[in-house]
């Protein structure tokens, strides 16, 4: 009965919020295309430093030992991001040769315009279509593994309590998939797409409850450790690949619009954090 209600609530956790955050990204605020990057900037950062990294260290793990794992973290997605582009830049080497010529002309003559509009911006994502989609898919596998366990331990201790953490862990979780969507919507992929690999990566919320149901003692030493990796991935992705997107030349009502998207990102991952400590708590 403990390990049905594990995997119930492992799924419900894992791939509903992905789905909800499917809805509100593709539906409500599908509208504000251009300021969900901010919006997904400010999610990944918040999710990182205001849930995340202060759950590791709640742990009593050596706060040394967690920033190497972080300093680590990020330098494993930056290569994994090198092997990406590397590997696209390959494939269409041959074809592309004497377009980059051109766009270096062209980008040498038009530099000074290039400041005041998108098509950098543009080729850049043409250039680089997936960059940090595997950064995040890898950072969402291990955090939501680690999800899975602490759903199981609560179900563990008792029925209503593994229900509550389940519903927290979907609450908290869909503003933080959110910006994982437009991470990979920026990558040129379908929505279609972006959602099922998403909720791929959700659905491991599943083996972490099933790991949890049989090796809990085991895996509450590298809980911390897991969750300063996710952590690695979520800073990375935001700052190497959403922010520089927002620094160009905007005028001061489109960069006001800019912050407040952002703020707006943190404050819904620490509005839904709360409340759903809250809940647990009670």
């Amino acid at each position: 009965m403990t390990l049905l209600a594990i995997l119930v609530g492992t799924l419900a956790a894992g791939i509903g919020s992905v789905w909800l955050a499917a809805w509100l990204s593709f539906g409500i605020v599908s509208r504000y295309t251009q300021h969900m990057l901010s919006l997904a900037a400010g999610a990944l950062l918040a999710t990182a430093f205001l849930h995340l990294l202060p759950e590791a260290f709640e742990a009593g793990v050596e706060p040394h030992n967690l920033f190497m794992t972080l300093l680590f973290g990020l330098l494993f997605f930056f290569l994994l991001d090198k092997a990406e582009l590397w590997h696209h830049g390959h494939e269409h080497h041959h074809g592309d040769v004497h377009h980059d010529h051109d766009h270096h002309e062209a980008h040498a003559h038009d530099h000074a315009h290039s400041h005041a509009t998108d098509t950098p911006h543009d080729s850049d994502a043409r250039a680089k279509p997936q960059a940090g989609g595997w950064a995040i898919l890898a950072g969402d596998s291990v955090h939501c593994f680690g999800d899975g366990v602490l759903i199981a331990s609560a179900f563990m201790v008792d029925l209503k309590l593994g229900v509550v953490a389940a519903l927290a862990v979907l609450a908290h979780e869909v503003p933080h998939h959110m910006g994982d969507l437009v991470v990979l919507r920026q990558g040129s992929q379908s929505r279609q797409t972006a959602v099922l690999k998403v909720s791929l990566a959700g659905a491991i919320t599943a083996f972490g409850g099933l790991a949890g149901y049989a090796l809990l003692d085991q895996l509450h030493g590298v809980l911390p450790y897991m969750l300063a990796i996710a952590s690695s991935s979520f800073i990375y992705v935001a700052l190497a690949d959403l922010i520089p997107q927002l620094q160009k030349r905007l005028s001061s009502r489109e960069t006001a619009a800019q912050i407040v998207w952002l703020m707006s990102g943190i404050a819904l991952v620490s509005a839904v954090s709360v409340l759903a400590h809250s809940f647990t708590a009670h």
